[in-house]
């Protein structure tokens, strides 16, 4: 428990820097001259009894933060003229043109991060808590985009010699896929080398123990919550937003936790208190993050319509239209085909090595709740003995599962080759053919067996207005770790924010998910 009143500690804070015993004055000029600067507080001195407010400046923030930013920010520079040198350097070695380097050439690097800038490829980082590649690709494909057509266009002056439309195709496909990897690479090394991002939690306990666990063994992330405090308790900091000497109070605070961010999670109070809370912890120096509840119905795919100076969220409909489903239902119909076809051998060495390894049939096949409550038979690799249904209830007390879920870490009923084949996901190679049939999809809402379908009630249950997928972000989040009723929370969102590019991003994340349990 912090020496602060209400102030809960869930770390060792860091040792805060001593200072000698001060007056009320000196404290006071100190504080003044710390946060607002010393030409306003000489103003403040000079104007002592005025009525008028003086502006007060935000802070630049604890010095941890800075150094990461600024360590993010020079990695992802780093990774983008390192993804342009490396395109170039392989189109020229991949071209029948006798292309070659120019003086030209490195005076085209900063115009790469100059768009990269305008674009926000640099900032976004120090606002979030999640650092992560795919969200920005599409930013990065119109960045390659750019410099593909500038290439081209520029061809003589840049590389020696005309860039054929094969040759600036060639640089498109490999500047855009270069920059997703070398930014994801810049940020793994980037989130190694940075220290962790220590976060204050303002709001109730139910709320900050969700938040504190969503920051443990998650890629991308690198933060803990070091200290909480309740609503109620920090609300006099909007309440005396304006004066410095509140202000310096919270900071103090701040630095004697060594806080670097600070997490909101507001209730349905009044929201200009919780505005003047959140520019109460900016003018400290805090990064803010804010726990909005709203979204937890709407999700994020809302559109901000300023209406003359009044900003207003349009909130799409939930279903998707007809031209969305056909898209969805041609990505499914394509990647399953395709997907046959390349892993049609495999499948057929898992069928034999099933065979040889105990009795039973090659497929599993289980009752799941599909699109609008409609019953089918999920196919999976049979990957227990044939009598495990049976054998279920004897082992109901090793569930290691949450909320109506059954899942056992090291299940004896499974066979020899069944354990490699969930440990790689090869199971669920036959789903591919449900895929084909329309009862699955690539992505989508978990599939429900019968009994964990009933326990999803209200407006959860428009899950099912998606095709279930195979995979998703329950998936990405590892089933057995999610409680059911945190899943179809997660389903009912993922039909309200659907796009193509979102599955698009689940089907990436999946793979390495699968392979290492990392993610991008």
């Amino acid at each position: 428990m912090s020496s602060h009143t209400g102030i809960q500690s869930d770390a060792a804070p860091q040792t805060p820097n001593a200072a000698a015993p001060r007056s009320e004055a000196s404290r006071r000029g100190f504080a003044e001259r710390l946060l607002i600067g010393a030409p306003a507080a000489a103003a403040i001195r000079a104007g002592r009894g005025r009525s008028t407010p003086l502006p007060i400046a935000e802070a630049r923030g604890p010095a941890a933060s800075r150094r990461r930013d600024a360590l993010f920010r020079r990695a992802l520079a780093a990774a983008d003229a390192s993804a342009v040198l490396a395109a170039l350097a392989l189109t020229i070695d991949l071209s029948a043109q006798p292309l070659r380097f120019t003086w030209v050439l490195p005076l085209t690097l900063p115009l790469v991060l100059l768009g990269a800038k305008v674009s926000g490829l640099y900032d976004r980082d120090a606002s979030v808590l999640r650092k992560t590649t795919l969200d920005e690709m599409p930013r990065l494909v119109q960045l390659a985009t750019l410099y593909a057509l500038l290439a081209w266009l520029s061809g003589r002056v840049v590389l020696g010699g005309t860039l054929a439309r094969r040759d600036g195709l060639m640089l498109w496909l490999l500047l855009a896929l270069l920059l997703v990897l070398t930014r994801a690479t810049a940020r793994a090394l980037a989130l190694r080398l940075a220290p962790a991002e220590r976060c204050l939690f303002i709001g109730d306990r139910a709320s900050g123990d969700a938040v504190a666990s969503k920051l443990v063994h998650h890629c991308g992330v690198r933060a803990e919550v070091v200290a909480r405090v309740d609503l109620a308790q920090a609300a006099p900091w909007s309440a005396d937003a304006t004066s410095p000497r509140k202000l310096a109070e919270i900071r103090n605070l701040a630095q004697s936790l060594d806080v670097h961010r600070a997490i909101v999670a507001p209730r349905s109070a009044d929201a200009g208190e919780m505005l003047d809370l959140v520019r109460t912890l900016k003018a400290v120096g805090l990064r803010v993050s804010v726990l909005p509840r709203l979204l937890e119905v709407v999700g994020s795919a809302v559109e901000f319509d300023d209406l003359h100076g009044v900003t207003l969220m349009g909130l799409r409909r939930f279903e998707l239209t007809r031209s969305s489903a056909l898209a969805k239902r041609a990505l499914d119909v394509l990647g399953a085909a395709l997907g046959l076809l390349a892993v049609a051998p495999l499948m057929a060495l898992i069928a034999v090595a099933i065979k040889l390894d105990s009795r039973g049939p090659v497929f599993f096949r289980q009752l799941r709740v599909g699109q609008h409550g409609e019953r089918f038979e999920m196919l999976k690799f049979r990957t227990m003995v044939p009598d495990a249904e049976a054998l279920k209830e004897s082992l109901r007390d090793r569930n290691e599962a949450q909320d109506g879920l059954f899942k056992i870490a090291d299940d004896p009923r499974i066979t020899r080759v069944g354990r490699i084949l969930r440990k790689s996901a090869l199971d669920e190679l036959p789903q591919l053919f449900n895929v084909l049939r329309g009862e699955m999809s690539l992505v989508g809402p978990r599939p429900l067996v019968t009994d964990e379908d009933e326990r999803v009630e209200g407006w959860h249950r428009r899950r099912l207005e998606l095709t279930p997928g195979m995979t998703g972000h329950w998936q990405i989040l590892g089933p057995a770790r999610v409680p059911l009723r945190e899943m179809v929370a997660i389903d009912y969102l993922y039909v309200a924010n659907w796009s193509l590019w979102t599955d698009v991003k689940i089907m990436l994340r999946t793979v390495p998910h699968v392979i290492g349990r990392k993610g991008l």
